[in-house]
Protein backbone atom coordinates (compact mmCIF):
# COMPACT_ATOMS: atom_id res chain seq x y z
CA UNK A 1 0.00 0.00 0.00
CA UNK A 2 1.52 3.27 -0.99
CA UNK A 3 0.48 6.38 1.06
CA UNK A 4 -0.23 9.67 -0.10
CA UNK A 5 1.04 11.59 2.59
CA UNK A 6 -0.34 12.78 5.84
CA UNK A 7 -2.71 14.42 7.43
CA UNK A 8 -2.16 15.79 10.76
CA UNK A 9 -5.83 17.66 11.88
CA UNK A 10 -7.25 18.46 15.12
CA UNK A 11 -10.94 19.90 15.96
CA UNK A 12 -10.86 22.44 19.04
CA UNK A 13 -13.43 23.40 21.56
CA UNK A 14 -13.27 26.82 23.21
CA UNK A 15 -15.74 27.21 25.98
CA UNK A 16 -15.41 29.48 28.85
CA UNK A 17 -13.48 28.35 31.36
CA UNK A 18 -14.42 27.66 35.31
CA UNK A 19 -13.97 30.25 37.93
CA UNK A 20 -10.80 29.90 39.83
CA UNK A 21 -10.72 28.07 43.03
CA UNK A 22 -10.65 30.66 46.49
CA UNK A 23 -8.81 29.54 49.29
CA UNK A 24 -8.85 30.71 52.55
CA UNK A 25 -8.03 34.13 53.50
CA UNK A 26 -5.33 34.67 56.11
CA UNK A 27 -5.60 38.40 56.46
CA UNK A 28 -9.36 38.49 57.54
CA UNK A 29 -10.36 38.59 61.20
CA UNK A 30 -12.20 34.87 60.89
CA UNK A 31 -10.50 33.06 58.36
CA UNK A 32 -13.31 31.03 56.17
CA UNK A 33 -12.44 27.70 54.01
CA UNK A 34 -16.35 28.25 52.30
CA UNK A 35 -15.57 28.91 48.24
CA UNK A 36 -17.15 32.77 47.58
CA UNK A 37 -19.88 32.61 45.09
CA UNK A 38 -20.18 35.06 41.97
CA UNK A 39 -22.73 37.37 42.65
CA UNK A 40 -25.39 35.41 40.97
CA UNK A 41 -24.39 31.62 42.40
CA UNK A 42 -26.20 30.25 39.96
CA UNK A 43 -24.01 30.00 36.60
CA UNK A 44 -23.56 27.10 35.05
CA UNK A 45 -19.86 26.69 34.31
CA UNK A 46 -18.13 24.56 31.64
CA UNK A 47 -14.59 23.40 30.73
CA UNK A 48 -12.82 21.68 28.14
CA UNK A 49 -11.08 18.93 29.66
CA UNK A 50 -9.64 17.59 26.39
CA UNK A 51 -9.75 18.63 22.87
CA UNK A 52 -11.11 16.23 20.38
CA UNK A 53 -8.31 15.78 18.38
CA UNK A 54 -7.87 12.87 15.26
CA UNK A 55 -4.15 13.58 15.35
CA UNK A 56 -2.54 11.88 12.28
CA UNK A 57 -4.14 10.35 9.34
CA UNK A 58 -2.30 8.26 7.12
CA UNK A 59 -4.12 8.76 3.72
CA UNK A 60 -3.44 5.44 0.54
CA UNK A 61 -3.73 7.34 -2.46
CA UNK A 62 -6.03 9.96 -3.90
CA UNK A 63 -10.05 9.97 -3.39
CA UNK A 64 -12.06 10.82 -0.40
CA UNK A 65 -12.25 8.90 2.86
CA UNK A 66 -13.33 9.21 6.37
CA UNK A 67 -12.80 8.85 9.62
CA UNK A 68 -15.11 8.82 12.73
CA UNK A 69 -14.26 8.73 16.75
CA UNK A 70 -17.15 7.72 18.80
CA UNK A 71 -17.85 9.74 22.21
CA UNK A 72 -16.88 5.81 23.94
CA UNK A 73 -13.34 6.48 22.20
CA UNK A 74 -13.40 3.71 19.43
CA UNK A 75 -12.95 4.73 15.88
CA UNK A 76 -13.26 3.56 12.46
CA UNK A 77 -11.85 4.49 9.15
CA UNK A 78 -13.22 4.30 5.38
CA UNK A 79 -12.51 5.05 2.17
CA UNK A 80 -8.53 6.44 0.94
CA UNK A 81 -8.05 6.81 5.09
CA UNK A 82 -5.74 3.91 6.05
CA UNK A 83 -4.92 4.36 9.95
CA UNK A 84 -5.42 6.84 12.51
CA UNK A 85 -2.42 8.47 14.88
CA UNK A 86 -2.12 6.80 18.13
CA UNK A 87 -3.17 10.06 19.99
CA UNK A 88 -7.02 11.03 18.43
CA UNK A 89 -8.79 11.10 21.36
CA UNK A 90 -12.70 12.26 22.21
CA UNK A 91 -13.46 15.63 23.51
CA UNK A 92 -14.22 15.68 27.12
CA UNK A 93 -16.37 18.30 28.92
CA UNK A 94 -17.17 19.27 32.98
CA UNK A 95 -19.87 21.04 33.84
CA UNK A 96 -20.88 22.47 37.71
CA UNK A 97 -23.37 24.46 38.95
CA UNK A 98 -26.22 23.95 41.38
CA UNK A 99 -26.32 20.37 42.46
CA UNK A 100 -29.48 18.56 41.30
CA UNK A 101 -30.28 20.82 38.53
CA UNK A 102 -31.01 19.23 34.68
CA UNK A 103 -29.14 20.62 32.02
CA UNK A 104 -29.64 21.03 28.50
CA UNK A 105 -26.86 20.66 25.96
CA UNK A 106 -26.43 21.44 22.54
CA UNK A 107 -23.74 20.39 19.88
CA UNK A 108 -23.97 21.40 16.01
CA UNK A 109 -24.38 18.30 13.91
CA UNK A 110 -21.38 19.63 11.42
CA UNK A 111 -18.66 22.37 11.85
CA UNK A 112 -16.12 23.45 8.74
CA UNK A 113 -12.26 23.22 9.73
CA UNK A 114 -10.03 25.50 8.09
CA UNK A 115 -6.10 25.42 7.77
CA UNK A 116 -3.27 27.98 7.35
CA UNK A 117 -3.41 27.44 3.80
CA UNK A 118 -6.95 28.34 3.44
CA UNK A 119 -8.11 24.16 2.90
CA UNK A 120 -11.32 23.67 4.67
CA UNK A 121 -12.54 20.61 6.10
CA UNK A 122 -15.82 19.35 7.28
CA UNK A 123 -16.37 17.99 11.22
CA UNK A 124 -20.28 15.93 11.14
CA UNK A 125 -22.26 13.69 12.80
CA UNK A 126 -21.12 15.16 16.10
CA UNK A 127 -22.66 13.04 19.12
CA UNK A 128 -22.23 12.93 22.80
CA UNK A 129 -22.80 10.27 25.55
CA UNK A 130 -25.27 12.32 26.98
CA UNK A 131 -28.51 10.45 27.45
CA UNK A 132 -32.09 10.96 28.04
CA UNK A 133 -32.22 14.80 30.67
CA UNK A 134 -28.58 15.40 32.33
CA UNK A 135 -28.73 16.69 35.67
CA UNK A 136 -25.89 17.62 38.18
CA UNK A 137 -24.66 15.19 40.82
CA UNK A 138 -25.28 16.35 44.60
CA UNK A 139 -21.54 17.86 43.91
CA UNK A 140 -23.03 20.05 40.92
CA UNK A 141 -20.89 18.25 38.44
CA UNK A 142 -21.53 16.76 35.19
CA UNK A 143 -19.10 15.54 32.32
CA UNK A 144 -19.79 14.34 28.96
CA UNK A 145 -17.83 13.07 25.69
CA UNK A 146 -18.20 13.89 22.07
CA UNK A 147 -16.78 12.78 18.85
CA UNK A 148 -17.81 13.08 15.23
CA UNK A 149 -16.80 12.06 11.75
CA UNK A 150 -14.52 13.81 9.66
CA UNK A 151 -14.59 13.75 5.47
CA UNK A 152 -11.20 14.37 3.76
CA UNK A 153 -9.66 14.55 0.60
CA UNK A 154 -6.60 12.91 -0.72
CA UNK A 155 -5.37 16.29 -1.59
CA UNK A 156 -6.14 18.23 1.85
CA UNK A 157 -2.94 17.93 3.55
CA UNK A 158 -2.29 19.93 6.47
CA UNK A 159 -2.90 21.34 10.28
CA UNK A 160 -7.27 21.65 10.58
CA UNK A 161 -8.64 23.74 13.28
CA UNK A 162 -12.26 24.78 14.04
CA UNK A 163 -14.09 25.49 16.97
CA UNK A 164 -17.01 23.62 18.12
CA UNK A 165 -19.60 25.80 20.13
CA UNK A 166 -21.23 23.80 22.76
CA UNK A 167 -24.34 25.09 24.98
CA UNK A 168 -25.20 24.18 28.55
CA UNK A 169 -27.39 25.86 30.49
CA UNK A 170 -29.86 24.69 33.07
CA UNK A 171 -33.24 23.11 31.71
CA UNK A 172 -35.56 25.11 33.61
CA UNK A 173 -33.84 28.67 32.17
CA UNK A 174 -34.37 27.53 29.04
CA UNK A 175 -37.69 26.72 29.34
CA UNK A 176 -38.94 29.55 31.13
CA UNK A 177 -37.38 32.00 28.27
CA UNK A 178 -38.83 30.31 25.40
CA UNK A 179 -42.44 30.03 26.29
CA UNK A 180 -45.10 29.63 24.45
CA UNK A 181 -46.94 32.48 23.15
CA UNK A 182 -50.77 32.62 22.77
CA UNK A 183 -52.82 35.31 20.90
CA UNK A 184 -56.42 35.67 21.17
Amino acid sequence: MECAGRLAIAAIATLSAWSPAHGQCRLCAQPSTLRTEDASGTDVQVQIETNLTFDQLILAGAGSGAVTIRPDGSSSSEGIVAQVGPRAMVGTVLVHGQAGRELRIELPRRIQLYSLRGGRITLDDVASDVRGTPRLDAAGNFSFRFGGRLAVNGDTDGHYRGDLPITVEYAEDFAASTGNITSR
